[in-house]
């Protein structure tokens, strides 16, 4: 099994007739997926004669849905990798990602076709998924697949304001949908929810966990969780027995007090990663399900989704902090010094990651590529590749991991991963914006942005205009405009005096 696609193959083998994916709107059984897929793979293929060795990604432009998961399965039959991307994602920053990645088919919708300015040609899921399949082609291409190659780009914040599109391997993706599978005992009659958008690498849990168990994935809308107290209501009418949550919307539901008052009966598995779960919620969570299994997983979109976890096995007080645990099978964790030395323990270092599940870099990037992975500096015997992770972390004496802070000014909110750098970019191009700064207000959970302006500029007109080069979720929440940024004796902007002047009464 070289290629990623042969989970699903094996999942319409044995459960042909079983619903695979649905949403709001249809559903699909694995007969189906795998039947429509390979149409869409057959009509890529005709455009993309595969040669070995090298590969062609293709740019997915659609909303969550089953369509959506049934394009990506298809550019894997055409032995090419796919490009999730938010469908709502502002034209300056999809003309970012076009650039950088190059692709010669975008699969989208009618409408969507008319959203972006770029030399791919537009292929419209409902035309090509009419495709006659070409079973022979279909499966040597599949033959000259290897596990090396590319499953999927996944693009994510960058310091510069450019988006980086990580490249994670076939063998990645295959170890750890088997890895998911074995450890939280995934079977056919599991129901999976999957929260996470296609283009946040979550939902490769949820894709490839559920195909490799032949499970049910229940695709829930994304307005559900501006209502978090229907959340439990939505679970119990839809069977939902596994979730895999960002914290926030856990500690929405815990804070809006619906768990004393809804029952879940059939939520079994509970799963988060993202961003730190506080032990205040969980424990709300734990006193109103103590049935259920809850994890906390932790990884960077540099590794195929996952490389640490911690299935929750005792009580904690609300002020203690959950590990990130222990590696997944196949990955390995190591944790250095400034000076490159393996870290004592309790000692603190950076997390470096090593296995199968590590990307193979950024796409068409090779600077910034070589700067983060790296040769195992423990390692003088052969070649053993590393990312660096910039997060501080230290091994506790009962050999778990435990999650300290970041070496840099990367930030997790409600599960995205953002670049405060990223931001500045985006404010500083606005109009009479002179210079910026954005700080992460960890007790407030919020992003602001400091603006030096001789002009006023409100908070509305600032998300306004950066909602047209940043996704949403990067948005800052709060603004103060200043006369002039506080300075640093080297002349850089004092982000410590801005922090100060953040104001919680």
């Amino acid at each position: 099994m070289n290629s990623a696609v042969f989970i699903l193959e094996q999942a319409a083998e044995k459960y042909g007739d079983k619903t695979a994916v649905k949403d709001e709107n249809t559903s699909i059984t694995y007969a189906q997926l795998r039947d429509k897929s390979r149409r869409i793979g057959t009509c890529l293929q005709s455009h993309l004669p595969k040669i070995r060795g090298q590969v062609s990604p293709v740019v997915i432009l659609m909303k969550k849905s089953v369509e959506a998961v049934i394009a990506f399965m298809g550019v894997l039959y055409s032995g090419n990798p796919y490009v999730p991307l938010d469908y709502e994602i502002p034209p300056s920053r999809l003309d970012k990602v076009l650039e950088n990645l190059n692709p010669s088919f975008i699969i989208t919708d009618e409408a969507g076709k008319n959203n972006f300015k770029a030399d791919a040609q537009a292929l419209v899921f409902s035309e090509i998924v009419e495709t006659k399949t070409n079973e022979a082609a279909i499966n040597e291409v599949l033959e000259n697949v290897t596990d090396t190659e590319p499953i999927y780009v996944m693009y994510t914040s960058g310091s510069t304001g450019t988006p980086k599109g990580v490249v994670i391997p076939h063998n990645g993706v295959i170890d750890y949908a088997y890895w998911v599978r074995d450890t939280f005992n995934i079977t056919p009659s599991e129901v999976m929810g999957s929260q996470a958008p296609f283009y946040f690498d979550n939902s490769v849990l949820d894709i490839y966990g559920a195909f490799a168990s032949g499970a049910t994935l229940v695709l829930m809308p994304n307005v559900l969780f501006q209502f978090p107290a229907k959340i439990p209501e939505y679970i119990n009418e839809t069977g939902i027995t596994f979730v895999f949550f960002v914290p926030t919307v856990m500690i929405n539901i815990a804070n809006c007090g619906v768990l004393a008052d809804v029952n879940m009966p059939l939520l079994k598995k509970v799963l988060f990663c993202g961003e730190e779960m506080p032990t205040k919620q969980l424990n709300i969570w734990r006193k109103h399900m103590p049935d259920a299994l809850y994890a906390n997983l932790y990884g960077p979109t540099e590794i195929t989704d996952v490389c640490t976890y911690y299935i929750v096995d005792r009580d904690f007080d609300n002020t203690e902090s959950l590990p990130i645990g222990k590696p997944c099978k196949n990955m390995n964790a190591i944790i250095l010094t400034d000076e490159n030395k393996l870290a004592k323990t309790a000692e603190q270092g950076e997390l470096c990651i090593l296995g199968t599940g590590l990307s193979v870099g950024y796409w068409g990037a090779k600077e910034l590529t070589d700067k983060v992975f790296v040769q195992n500096p423990t390692n003088t015997n052969y070649n053993e590749p590393m990312y660096k992770t910039g997060d501080l972390v230290y091994m506790g004496e009962d050999g778990l991991l435990r999650f300290v802070g970041r070496k840099d000014s990367q930030i997790k909110l409600r599960g995205n991963r953002i670049e405060l750098g990223d931001i500045e970019s985006a404010v500083k191009n606005i109009e009479n914006v002179e210079n910026a700064c954005v700080i992460f207000d960890a007790e407030a959970q919020e992003i602001v942005v400091f603006i030096q302006s001789a002009t006023s500029i409100t908070l509305h007109q600032l998300k306004r205009k950066l909602m047209e080069q940043i996704p949403k979720y990067m948005v800052p929440s709060r603004v103060k405009i200043m006369d002039k940024l506080p300075l640093t004796p080297n002349d850089k902007i004092d982000r410590v005096k801005l922090k100060g002047l953040i104001n919680h009464g």
